[in-house]
């Protein structure tokens, strides 16, 4: 095979599957690491990907790149969706307590569930025996528009200066208000999740926020589509062995899962 048409190749992999090893490109195409490499510099030169550690991922995955809320809606939505299904199923129906919603796509879809389940179990029971009442903390305002119609639900919005791209509130009055609160779960998105560098997001405050959801929930699940898996972002708010469970659509590599399972972490592969 000629190294043109084995580069190409190898572009068209870490599009599809968001990073390639250099270990598995040798066996793949039976040529050495030191070919690999000097593939991955010449298809890096090019702007094809860009060379991280032990590997390549796509060249647009920069440690500071952030879609917007708006953007990632439209992205992946039946693994999100599966995603959201599972999280889900691990908020009992018909039950009290407190749960904390995190900002993003991903978590806005478990809003979404929630919002038809709890209106379908109010009107099933017709309004017969005591309710029990969920309380539901958050800080994105697509979330917060999302409940704040349900009766069923009890909602506290955490308040700070919203950032326009997540549609979220930060700053130090939001973590001062999360850090005051000990939900019994905390549902959190992240831009990445590694086996070394645990989670991630580009933004510091956003970084903030999430890191004081992390510390406050007794229990912490995160939500992250498989994209955001062995991924690294520039600023890290969780170590691996402080998250209950991670919630995702594909199996984490190999790496990434013997890290996990290490810090005790349940996967859940939706």
């Amino acid at each position: 095979m000629f190294a043109e048409e084995r580069q190409q190749l190898i572009s068209e992999l870490v599009a599809e599957l968001g990073r390639v090893n250099v270990t598995d490109l040798a066996d793949r195409f039976s040529i050495t690491t030191e070919t690999v490499r000097r593939d991955l510099a010449a298809l890096e030169s090019a702007g094809s990907l860009r060379r991280v550690h032990g590997g390549a991922v796509p060249s647009d995955r920069l440690s500071t790149r952030e879609e917007s809320v708006v953007e990632r809606a439209i992205q992946r939505q039946p693994e999100k969706l599966r995603i959201a299904e599972a999280a889900l199923a691990l908020i009992p129906a018909n039950a009290a307590g407190s749960i904390l919603i995190d900002a993003g796509s991903t978590t806005e879809a478990l809003a979404r569930l929630l919002d038809q389940r709890t209106a379908q179990n109010a009107a099933s029971s017709n309004g017969n025996g005591p309710r029990e009442e969920l309380v539901v903390i958050t800080h994105a305002i697509p979330i917060a528009g999302r409940l704040s119609g349900n009766p069923n639900i009890a909602l506290q919005i955490l308040g700070g200066r919203v950032r326009g791209l997540t549609q979220a509130a930060v700053g130090q009055s939001t973590v001062d208000a999360a850090s005051r609160l000990r939900p019994d779960v905390a549902f959190v998105g992240a831009n990445g999740i590694h086996a070394t560098f645990g989670l991630s997001t580009p933004d510091p405050e956003e970084a903030a926020v999430k890191a004081a959801f992390v510390t406050s929930a007794r229990r912490v699940v995160v939500l992250v589509d498989s994209s955001k898996l062995d991924a690294e972002t520039l600023v890290q708010f969780a170590a691996l062995k402080d998250v209950d469970t991670v919630i995702t659509d594909h199996e984490p590599s190999e790496e990434l899962s013997a890290a996990l399972a290490e810090a005790g972490v349940d996967v859940v592969v939706a």
